[in-house]
């Protein structure tokens, strides 16, 4: 067997939802424990961050989705510091146009269609998106990136592309189309969007944070499998530390600029 297709097709959900489901299904299940091992091995996924020992899991599934020790993932203590939500590759589009539009792998996007907003979208106009795409060897739990209040949460899109790096590519505009959890925060005067976009043919969020007011750092939801996170970012809202490519959850991406009233 080709563990390597084997596990890219797992976790990413690549192929027909009777396909997909059967396969999250069997990721879930006890039946899963097995391959556990090689699972840690193919991907070098530092068990010893997380809370468990391997022998403890009880499915892929509890590994992909597992918790980390407190001091794996320091978050800054700074005033107004801004950090990357969760382990991934970042990429960053920096000036959105008037229109809020913006181009990923090649595909254009506007922040309306991300949103399900015109509204909401002009807040951002000028602005900035951050993109972090998570690959099976990354922990999938997803953190609130800087101090807020959340003002809503809601659910847009269906089920309908991968959204790993040819599914960003080639596919039909997969992070305006697949099912997503929208999160609009109030970050010291300035708005925020927080979204989780899903992977192809399942529902692969779940949100485990329902309080109003978030810290930096706190967890906010997990992906199941393949996965992305987009941040939008008003005009001004930051000074962005300019890194891009990997980045782990609570590493200092910038300081928050607060609204002066």
């Amino acid at each position: 067997m080709n563990m390597t297709k084997f596990y890219r097709n797992l976790f990413e959900l690549n192929g027909h939802p009777v396909v997909a489901r059967s396969l999250k299904k069997f990721a879930q299940s006890k039946a899963s424990k097995p391959f556990i091992p090689s699972f840690v091995k193919l991907y070098k996924i530092n068990i010893n961050e997380a809370t468990r020992e391997l022998k403890e899991y009880h499915s892929l599934h509890d590994v992909f989705i597992r918790d980390l020790r407190p001091d794996a993932r320091p978050v800054p203590s700074e005033a107004h510091a801004f950090v990357s939500p969760c382990d991934a590759v970042l990429s960053v589009v920096d000036h959105l146009t008037e229109e809020s539009r913006f181009t990923v792998k090649g595909q254009e996007y506007t922040v309306a269609e991300l949103l399900g907003s015109e509204s909401e979208a002009k807040k951002y106009s000028g602005g900035q998106v951050f993109v972090f795409y998570l690959s099976p060897t990354d922990y999938h739990q997803v953190h609130v990136p800087v101090d807020a209040e959340v003002e809503s949460v809601y659910t847009l899109g269906r089920e309908a592309a991968p959204v790993n790096e040819l599914g960003l590519r080639h596919g039909l505009r997969p992070l305006t189309r697949n099912y997503r959890l929208v999160t609009q925060m109030n970050a010291s005067g300035q708005p925020l969007a927080h979204v989780m976009v899903g992977a192809l043919n399942v529902n692969t969020i779940e949100r485990t944070n329902h309080e109003s007011v978030v810290k930096r750092g706190d967890s906010f939801g997990y992906f199941s499998f393949g996965s992305t996170v987009v941040l939008c970012i008003p005009k001004g809202a930051l000074k962005f530390t300019g890194k891009k490519g990997k980045v782990k959850m609570g590493e200092l991406l910038g300081e928050w600029i607060p609204r002066e009233v």
